[in-house]
């Protein structure tokens, strides 16, 4: 056990924030459109500040690796990166040398290339890719563009180089160099190795989140995280306890543009055919109110601030499923359960900014060891054996045996982080 974890035994396992000035239910504090989340933490936990920062000056791993620098990224870090950010730097190199190297012509746009093709705009694309001249486009051009889209996250690779695939070798090597760097950026900003015994790794750039025991993934699962517009942010903080059998507290500006709406559509019984209740005030010891005494018209008008509260019931219906993982920041962040498995399976960048687990119980069983078995009784807090670290972060290029792929930007934070990493058109071998 290091000195982090005897640290972590002295702390308080149901530390909470401080109360807010008003109630905010269970849903995320949107991140100030101020805060520029390309790289930086938004929150970093009091208790991890020996070992996250919050905003921190990022290095240029361009020139570092490429102009003989240190480029594992030691900068006096006794433990080493984490090997995520090992594994992207790998892929950095590897691109470098496989498409890096490639004349950066531009091809013209126009209309689509494809096979049997041939003109001036097919040549300039074979020598954009590497290719001898002559040949028009023949199959093994189709193999060279199918294996560009492949690696550049424009689909599956048919070999057809229409308007998306010329715009993208048209940026040029560096642009994409540039990415990878960025996201090495980011993944150095997770666990150095040795610095705990286990952690998670939330990716809301994958969707995916990933348990590590003394620095080696051993489980993986599909998450659902925020959507384009309440993004999940990145944060490091501490899991302290897990909650059986929550209530969702439905938040004062989703009683106005919610339940009220729902109940002038419905009629009262939305709480009944929902398992919603209605208590008088937000203190924990609130009595229970007759939905029928309420002015739902004033309150869905603005006209009526509600000083009540409206909690769901605890059930399979729950927004927050059997379990919500509890982890106090300054944004209302959790891990929780999900009713709706359904939605594992299509797009995963539709939450208000929480993070849906799409087997609770697997990780449950990894943070407590032995998974409790809670009574039906609602909101049991469940204390972890030992608070678990947990780094929520963004990657967009994943790093493999064969070299990185591109994902999608969906929060835009990668165009974000360019002038944060860059300040002019940076090169290789540039300097900051």
């Amino acid at each position: 056990m290091n000195k982090f974890h005897l640290m972590l035994g002295a702390v308080a396992l149901l530390a909470t924030t401080p109360l807010p000035a008003a109630p905010r239910g269970d849903e995320p504090v949107a991140v100030p459109s101020a805060v520029r989340q390309g790289i930086d933490f938004v929150y970093v936990d009091p208790q991890m500040s020996s070992v996250a920062r919050r905003r921190q000056r990022p290095q240029n791993w361009l020139a570092r690796m490429f102009n003989g620098g240190d480029g594992a990224g030691g900068s006096g870090r006794p433990g080493g990166p984490n090997p995520m950010f090992v594994d992207l730097a790998r892929g950095l190199q590897d691109y470098q040398a496989n498409w890096g190297a490639l004349p950066q012509a531009k091809v013209p746009a126009g209309p689509a290339l494809k096979r049997g093709g041939g003109g001036k705009r097919v040549a300039l694309l074979r020598t954009r890719l590497g290719l001898a001249p002559g040949g028009g486009y023949d199959e093994l051009l189709a193999q060279r563009v199918a294996t560009y889209q492949r690696v550049h996250g424009l689909g599956q690779g048919d070999g057809i180089a229409g308007k998306a695939t010329i715009d993208s070798l048209n940026r040029g090597a560096g642009y994409y160099s540039r990415r990878i760097a960025i996201n090495m950026e980011r993944a150095y900003r997770l666990p150095a190795v040795r610095a705990f015994d286990r952690y998670v790794v939330v990716d809301s750039g994958a969707a995916e989140t990933y348990l590590f025991d003394r620095d080696r993934r051993v489980d993986s699962m599909r998450v659902i995280v925020g959507s384009a517009k309440t993004k999940t942010p990145m944060m490091a903080v501490l899991m302290r306890n897990a909650k059986a059998n929550p209530y969702w507290h439905v938040p004062p500006e989703l009683v106005r543009s919610l339940t009220a709406k729902k109940v002038k559509e419905q009629g009262l019984s939305y709480f009944n055919d929902f398992h919603y209740e209605v208590l008088s005030d937000w203190s924990g010891n609130g009595r229970p109110v007759d939905p029928k005494s309420i002015n739902w018209s004033a309150i869905a008008s603005g006209k009526t601030k509600p000083t009540f509260m409206v909690r769901q019931l605890p059930g399979p219906w729950n927004s927050m499923g059997e379990m919500k993982f509890e982890m106090p920041n300054d944004f209302g962040i959790y891990l929780h359960d999900s009713p709706l498995k359904e939605k594992f399976a299509g797009d995963r960048w539709i939450s208000n900014g929480c993070v849906r687990l799409e087997d609770y119980r697997r990780f449950g069983s990894w943070v407590f060891g032995l998974m409790p078995q809670p009574g039906a009784a609602p909101e049991q807090i469940i204390p972890l054996p030992r608070p678990v670290p947990v780094y929520m972060t963004y990657l967009t290029v994943a790093a493999g045996p064969g070299g990185v792929v591109f994902r999608p930007d969906p929060y835009g934070f990668d165009a974000l982080a360019m002038p944060q990493m860059f300040a002019g058109p940076a090169r290789i071998g540039s300097t900051t």
